[in-house]
């Protein structure tokens, strides 16, 4: 027999599936025994923890939002800066490189560049507010536990860019029109702020956000005089990106 849980305990963490049953309660769904292990030592406060070996399968198999129990479920609670109404009350530091993602709307896209961000060191990631919520149940799984080590913000990404490019930094965005990022003189963060802006997977970088972009940049395909597939996935496209900015530093080493 295993411990006894609630139907409305059950009801409450399956409500968590839905945008805005975690927006009223402050709090997410995250499963996995890595994953649970990475919230219980992340700064992110722990509500509640459920085991598949307490709880009995049947009843986490009942609580799961995924399509098969894990033996282990954790409900978190959202951190508290999620969203910035002001940037001018903001504090940023006066270097740093950073991303700003323009209308991502693909769960394992943004679950995706989470990773890159956490492996390349990115100092903060940003989000437009039609961006895919960070705590949707696939985003969470997809980041791997580097949901509880990136900082990670809601935003007015043109704002954003206008108080990087105005405080002497550089605001960077990809465009099929855009200078080749590997002859190009790169901000890569280390004096003074640098801002890489990834847009939608279907449009691309907004019109409004473009306005606010200080250097245009391209992947080219190679050979250079052949063009294959139209564009790079996002998440791909954000890897490569950051990969060459982080290049730069290396060879400044």
């Amino acid at each position: 027999m295993g411990v006894p849980v609630t139907n409305s305990e059950i009801k409450f963490v399956k409500s968590l599936e839905l945008k805005k049953n975690r927006d009223s309660s402050g709090m997410f769904v995250v499963e996995g025994e890595k994953m649970v292990d990475e919230a219980t030592r992340s700064s992110f406060g722990i509500h509640k923890c459920y085991l598949a070996s307490e709880i009995g399968v049947s009843a986490m198999s009942r609580m799961t939002l995924l399509s098969s129990p894990s033996p282990a479920l954790a409900v978190v609670r959202k951190p508290k800066d999620l969203v910035i109404g002001d940037l001018s009350y903001f504090s940023l530091p006066d270097s740093g490189l950073f991303l700003a993602l323009d209308g991502i709307r693909d769960p394992g896209n943004l679950g995706t560049i989470i990773r890159i961000a956490d492996w390349f060191g990115i100092d903060a990631v940003f989000a437009s507010e039609d961006t895919v919520d960070i705590f949707n149940p696939k985003v969470v799984q997809a980041t791997m536990g580097a949901i509880f080590r990136v900082r990670f913000h809601y935003c007015d990404i043109p704002r954003l860019c206008r108080f990087i490019t105005l405080s002497g930094g550089d605001a960077y965005g990809t465009f099929l029109d855009g200078g080749n990022i590997y002859s190009k003189e790169l901000n890569t963060g280390e004096k003074t702020k640098a801002v890489i802006v990834i847009g939608n997977e279907s449009n691309g970088i907004s019109r409004e956000v473009a306005a606010t972009i200080s250097d245009r940049l391209f992947i080219p395909s190679y050979p250079a005089d052949v063009r294959g597939s139209e564009s790079l996935n996002a998440a791909v496209a954000t890897a490569v990106t950051v990969a060459e900015f982080r290049r730069r530093i290396n060879l400044k080493a």
